[in-house]
């Protein structure tokens, strides 16, 4: 089946993760992508994706007359080349004019742009669990069906509901936390994956979502204790978690994949003077590369291991990165973005970035 994303704001993230996931992504617009696949996605399984939608292989009107008995929801989302919310409005208007002539009874959700946003699909139940409420995507000659619209409350909830939180260490957002998973791959239910730098436990935590194992460490033992706190509030078993520092820690078991946030060095409110980013940038380099040392003695070849880094925002407006790629493939590791500059997570002007890089252990 043929499947449409909506890319999120920041899209070369968005369509790396989807590669991860399902292999070959034609991305057709900068807030578009098309991909296959044999079994339908999970939007909630998909931290960079803002909706998807899949191809429908008969005329639009044709799948709104199948639709069962009782009123109809529809929203036009348009995304072909010169689109407005009035080609929008046009097209949603028109398949009710025929739908009420055939008798059917219909509520257009009623266009601010071209394209429908996430939260009024949601509020309106176009999010694909309802089969007459329904999102049309039409993308120039194509037509596709919303079949998921992710759920910016339901992040929101389990990120805030956390009992325990430490803002000094950095919120790691869900999403991200997610997108990191996702692109060690499409893993096995039950994989086993480690975070040596777990905080409070947001990656262990979406891991336990998406129905694998969690080993966490940390280096220090109140993120230890706040990670336990965590997990139990959300009613979590099936994970591990240790203090440790990730440069010499040993860990136990078998690691099918790590995904992490690692050392994003002293929190700014400023852009740093070129002194005090050197300092930065060396202390970070060390922990990174001595956590990468120690992990690649313990790990099999193939394993993957996604981690974000820092990138410090300079005057100019660009960011500042580590530069490591060299001595991590010195170290048995395939890097498999060496050119990055699109992984750069981060909101505008943010000081200190996260530049997710994608290894496997050679």
């Amino acid at each position: 089946m043929k499947y449409l994303a909506v890319l999120g704001r920041q899209p070369e993230i968005s369509v790396a993760e989807l590669e991860a996931l399902f292999g070959e992504i034609k991305k057709i617009s900068n807030k578009l992508a098309v991909f296959k696949s044999e079994t339908k996605p999970l939007i909630d399984r998909l931290g960079g994706s803002m909706k998807l939608a899949e191809l429908v292989d008969e005329k639009p009107l044709e799948y709104l007359r199948k639709l069962p008995e009782g009123k109809i929801t529809l929203g036009v989302s348009d995304y072909s080349h010169g689109a407005s919310k009035k080609t929008a409005t046009i097209e949603s208007l028109k398949l009710k004019k025929i739908l009420v002539r055939h008798g059917r009874s219909v509520r257009v959700v009623e266009n601010k742009d071209a394209a429908i946003s996430t939260a009024t699909s949601l509020h309106n139940g176009l999010s694909g669990k309802n089969e007459r409420k329904v999102e049309l995507v039409k993308v120039n000659d194509e037509w596709y069906r919303v079949v998921g619209v992710q759920d910016i409350e339901a992040y929101a909830k389990r990120d805030q509901a956390r009992p325990a939180r430490d803002a000094k260490v950095g919120m790691l957002p869900p999403k991200l936390a997610q997108v990191l998973i996702n692109l060690c791959g499409d893993l096995p239910k039950g994989s086993r994956i480690l975070d040596p730098f777990c905080g409070t436990g947001v990656v262990l935590q979406e891991a336990l979502l998406m129905g694998y194992k969690a080993y966490g460490t940390d280096i220090n033992e109140r993120m230890v204790e706040y990670s336990d706190k965590n997990m139990k509030h959300f009613g979590f078993t099936d994970y591990e978690v240790e203090v440790g520092d990730a440069t010499n820690h040993d860990w136990q078991g078998k690691i099918d994949a790590v995904a992490c946030e690692g050392y994003l060095g002293k929190p700014m409110s400023t852009v740093p003077v070129e002194i005090k980013l050197k300092t930065e940038k060396q202390e970070c380099k060390a922990i990174i590369l001595g956590f990468l040392k120690n992990l690649g003695a313990q790990i099999s070849s193939g394993t993957p291991v996604v981690i974000a880094v820092p990138a410090w925002l300079r005057e100019d407006g660009k960011y500042s990165r580590l530069e490591i790629l060299d001595e991590i493939g010195d170290m048995g590791y395939n890097v498999y973005n060496k050119s990055r500059e699109g992984l750069l997570y981060h909101r505008e002007g943010q000081i200190v970035a996260r530049d997710i890089i994608i290894l496997r252990k050679d």
